[in-house]
């Protein structure tokens, strides 16, 4: 991290009142993996890359300092697919925390680590889309490796969305536990950048019994949380239900909660870096996505009777 990154975390720490709080608490961890993910070196993060290759060394190495076990056999799940006649491969990367209770039901978080790599000579290094969403689901993992939850949690850190969801729908095709045992799946993709500092949580269209629990959770957070584009009025692309890693659980009939924000004016841009991250917002959007991770867990039994599942 940059001497200037350095004195803007602490600033932002010492507004929050976080001096002194664990890294995730504070949003810092998140900066330090943000940064790290979009920096040139990774060249964008395209799919079989070099940079994805670099990239998957160091989400398995927060893995490993976060104490995360593998859900499968392995951290590292690869998978085939086509791109017109041509076969290519991508990895997911796949980690839980075990639960404290009983129930064998299970909160899947998601978000995919994939960008669109160097297009026109320029490196699109894709700091919000989405390592803001991979350094969220980090700060998840720590907090709940930390605390741990009632539930089981899987973590999917996904290859190929930018090639029409192919990592989401690998995992979904070999999940590691039952489709019928996943309550929930939470994906995060765009947490760190909007101007109006609003943060969209949909699903509750197509889930109406989620509608009252993402009313609840926005009275906890410090982002204004609002409900939509997942229906109308929302159509188009501005309807985001097939636009990430959710749509591969919503085809296959897994309810879904999906944290991100509007475009913005660096989105598919080669501007998309680091340095033009708004760190207060991002901290804040972290911190709601741990806050939501917290409540889906505590109600995720309630969540599956009301889906029926």
């Amino acid at each position: 991290m940059s001497r200037f990154s350095k004195i803007a975390v602490a600033a932002a720490l010492a507004a929050a009142g976080l001096v002194g709080a664990p890294a995730w608490a504070a949003g810092e961890q998140a900066l330090r993996d943000v940064e790290i993910l979009s920096t040139d070196t990774m060249a964008g993060r395209a799919v079989g890359s070099p940079g994805s290759a670099l990239a998957r060394a160091h989400i398995l190495k927060r893995f490993a300092q976060i104490g995360l076990k593998p859900a499968y056999g392995s951290f590292e799940q690869p998978f085939a697919f086509q791109v017109g006649t041509e076969t290519r491969t991508g990895t997911n990367l796949v980690s839980q925390v075990a639960g404290t209770g009983q129930s064998d039901q299970v909160l899947v978080i998601s978000a995919h680590y994939d960008h669109l790599g160097i297009r026109k000579g320029e490196i699109h290094n894709g700091a919000d889309d989405n390592a803001s969403g991979v350094a969220a689901l980090l700060a998840i993992a720590e907090a709940l490796a930390e605390t741990p939850p009632r539930h089981r949690v899987i973590f999917a850190v996904v290859d190929a969305e930018e090639v029409g969801h192919r990592g989401s729908g690998a995992f979904v095709a070999r999940p590691p536990v039952p489709l019928a045992k996943i309550a929930l799946a939470l994906n995060l993709d765009m947490l760190s950048k909007n101007a109006k500092g609003e943060l969209y949580a949909s699903g509750g269209h197509h889930f109406p019994w989620l509608k009252p629990r993402l009313t609840a959770l926005a009275g906890k957070v410090p982002v204004s949380l609002k409900q939509g584009h997942d229906g109308p009025p929302w159509t188009g692309d501005d309807d985001w239900t097939e636009q990430s890693d959710h749509a591969a659980f919503h085809h296959a009939g897994v309810p879904w909660v999906y944290l991100g924000v509007e475009d913005h004016a660096e989105y598919h841009r080669p501007t998309d870096d680091f340095a033009t991250v708004p760190r207060d917002f991002f901290t804040r959007s972290v911190r709601t996505a741990i806050i939501a991770a917290r409540q889906f867990d505590e109600d995720l039994d309630a969540i599956s009777r009301e889906a029926g599942r």
